[in-house]
């Protein structure tokens, strides 16, 4: 069975250091929203978003009627000198999930996104010479898998990972390199449209390419004529955010009535996290979350 849920940075709560972290809603606000606009669980949030004691992050979740599915941890893996400290973190938010009761949830690995000021500044065209070199790429594949084996050792649970606009991991060509270098039994890929669609690529075909790697899906809508906006106004990732290159489902290019169509065929039976990235104060989160419900049902899900 396809499970829906929704997460915080729907609502701006987003891991990156941001002036506009003070506009920020509060957690108790965003579950109850997640709950009303039809969603069964929810992602975690930024660390100390939401509370970091098991037993109050259960109590949280739970009188709301909801689940945990996983939680976003952001490591910059391409300095090797973060990769202790990376595996910290990780170990850190899966024993929160486990010690609340949700064994199965995964870990969503990315790139510490944003903190690249070339990948910023060019997201959604990049090219080769941006990206890593050689030596880069074997330290950044190594870190990711020493992680997910941590992880998998310590809790049993499970770790993907997210690709991203405004990191090191975007393109569809360095995500295919990311997964040759790593082990398939122990890093998943979580498959994000929009993400996939902003950095060049069609998510329907990374779907039938990558169907074994897929273990997490975001649903994320991508409008390209904000990003060609944004573009010839010589904006950034964020400046890309802040106009809407995330718009609602529906109101963009990706096909997600294809991708239901290929999920259900080759019987995915886990989560789809829907994800509409604004930034802090923007917008109206519960409209669009409820929205986003609706064009998803429409789907027959």
């Amino acid at each position: 069975m396809i499970k829906i849920a929704n997460a915080p940075c729907s609502w701006g709560a987003l891991e990156f250091d941001l002036e506009e972290k003070t506009q920020e809603i509060g957690f108790e606000q965003v579950l109850d929203e997640i709950k009303e606009t039809g969603y069964m669980g929810t992602e975690l949030g930024d660390w100390g978003y939401m509370p970091t004691k098991p037993q109050a992050l259960r109590a949280a979740i739970e009188q709301r009627g909801l689940d945990l599915l996983g939680a976003f941890v952001p490591v910059a893996l391409a300095n090797g000198h973060n990769h202790q400290t990376g595996t910290e973190n990780a170990l850190k938010t899966a024993k929160l999930m486990h010690d609340a009761g949700y064994k199965k949830a995964v870990i969503v690995l990315a790139d510490d996104n944003g903190t690249v000021p070339e990948r910023v500044k060019n997201a959604g065209r990049i090219t080769p010479e941006m990206g890593l070199n050689d030596t880069q790429w074997n330290v950044y594949a190594r870190g990711a898998e020493t992680i997910a084996r941590a992880v998998k050792q310590a809790y049993g649970m499970r770790t993907v990972f997210h690709h991203h606009c405004g990191g090191y991991i975007e393109t569809p060509e360095e995500i295919d390199k990311l997964l040759s270098l790593t082990d398939p039994e122990l890093l998943g890929l979580c498959l994000d449209t929009g993400h996939y669609a902003f950095g060049g690529g069609n998510p329907v075909t990374a779907l039938k390419k990558y169907e074994g790697r897929i273990w997490h899906v975001h649903f994320k809508d991508f409008a390209p004529e904000i990003a060609k906006a944004s573009q010839a106004a010589k904006g950034d990732y964020f400046d890309a955010i802040k106009r809407g290159v995330f718009c609602e489902l529906g109101k963009g290019s990706v096909d997600f009535k294809r991708i239901v169509k290929l999920l259900k065929e080759r019987k995915y039976a886990d989560w789809i996290v829907v994800e509409q990235d604004i930034l802090p104060g923007m917008g109206e989160p519960k409209k669009c979350a409820g929205s986003n419900r609706e064009f998803i049902k429409s789907l027959g899900l």
